[in-house]
C-alpha cells in the first residue's frame, strides 16, 4: 500500500518518531507500506494543479507496484487518492481499496468565517505568489491558525513549563518541526485549493476533473473508507467524502494521527480494514 500525505506539510507526520509512527506500525503488522514523497517544486512546476499531481505524480508510481494500488491518504493526499482512484477506474485499472484520513472533500461544509478569511488572505498573497510561482506552506497555515488562535498561543506556554528533555519535550519539538517544514506548493496547486476547493467545492460539487475523469467519490469501484474526527477543526467531519465504511473519532487532526491514543483509537482499526482489502 502507498500512504499519501498532504502537500501543506512533509510527509514525516506519518513517521514522525520510532514510536509515533503510522508507517512503521503498519509494517510491524505485516503490511507491505511505502511512504509518499511530494519532493519540493521549483518556480518551474508553476502551472501544475491539484490534477497534475495526480495524472504526472502519482500515477507514475502507483504504475511501479506491478499490482492493483491500495492507497491510504492523509488530509488532501486522502482527497488526491481518490483522485487517483477515479483516474484508474476510468482507465480500467481499479484500485484495490481507498482510505482517506482527514481528508477535506466538501468544502461547502467549512464554516464560513474561515473560508472568508482563507480568501481574504489569498487575495493577499496572489502578487508574491505569483511572483515565486509557488505558495509558501504559511499562506494557508496562517488560515488554519486563525480557527483558534488561543490554542495555537497556549500550546507554547504549555512547551515553556515542560521539563528539558523529557519524552513530551522532544516531542512538542519533533511535531513543530513537522508542522513548520513543509515545501511550498505550486502556484496552480495553491489556486486550485483556495478557489476551486474552499470557494467553489470543485470536489463535493463534481467539477473537479483529472484528465477529463470528474472525480466522484460516492461512486468508486473500490472499497473505500473515510477516518473523521468530531473534534477536528482543520477539516471538520461535516466534509468527510462519502464511503463504503466510515469510522468517527473524538482526537484532532494531528492527535488522531499520532497521539497517544492514535494506535488504539485510528491505526488498527486501519490495519484490520488493510487487511479486508488484502493489503
Amino acid at each position: 500500500m502507498v500512504l499519501i500525505p498532504s502537500l501543506i506539510n512533509p510527509p514525516k507526520v506519518l513517521d514522525l518518531t520510532e514510536r509515533r509512527s503510522l508507517l512503521r506500525f503498519l509494517l510491524r503488522q505485516g503490511h507491505e507500506a511505502y511512504l509518499l514523497d511530494w519532493g519540493e517544486p521549483t518556480e518551474a512546476d508553476r502551472e501544475s494543479d491539484l490534477a497534475d499531481h495526480v495524472d504526472a505524480l502519482l500515477l507514475p508510481l502507483l504504475d511501479q507496484l506491478g499490482r492493483p494500488p491500495l492507497m491510504v491518504g492523509y488530509c488532501l493526499g486522502g482527497t488526491l487518492a481518490i483522485g487517483a482512484a477515479a483516474r484508474l477506474a476510468a482507465m480500467g485499472r481499479p484500485a484495490a481499496g481507498v482510505a482517506a484520513i482527514a481528508a477535506p472533500w466538501d468544502f461547502a461544509r467549512y464554516d464560513d468565517e474561515f473560508r472568508a478569511k482563507l480568501a481574504q488572505v489569498w487575495a493577499q498573497s496572489i502578487p508574491g505568489c505569483e511572483a515565486l510561482g509557488l505558495v509558501p506552506m504559511e499562506v494557508f497555515q496562517t488560515g488554519f491558525w486563525s480557527l483558534d488562535p488561543e490554542r495555537t498561543i497556549g500550546k507554547y506556554a504549555r512547551f515553556g513549563e515542560m521539563e528539558e528533555g523529557t519524552p513530551a519535550y522532544h516531542g512538542f519539538i519533533a511535531l513543530e518541526d513537522w508542522a513548520n517544514e513543509g515545501a511550498p506548493l505550486t502556484l496552480g496547486a495553491g489556486r486550485d485549493l483556495a478557489e476551486g476547493c474552499y470557494a467553489a467545492n470543485m470536489t463535493a460539487s463534481g467539477n473537479w476533473s483529472i484528465n477529463g475523469t470528474v472525480a466522484d467519490a460516492g461512486k468508486l469501484d473500490c472499497p473505500t473508507l473515510a477516518i473523521a474526527s468530531t473534534s477536528d477543526r482543520i477539516v471538520p467531519a461535516a466534509t468527510t467524502p462519502p464511503a463504503m465504511e466510515r469510522i468517527d473519532l473524538s482526537l484532532g487532526h494531528v492527535g488522531m494521527m499520532i497521539g497517544g491514543r492514535a494506535e488504539e483509537a485510528l491505526w488498527r482499526g486501519l490495519s484490520d480494514w488493510l487487511s479486508r482489502c488484502g493489503g
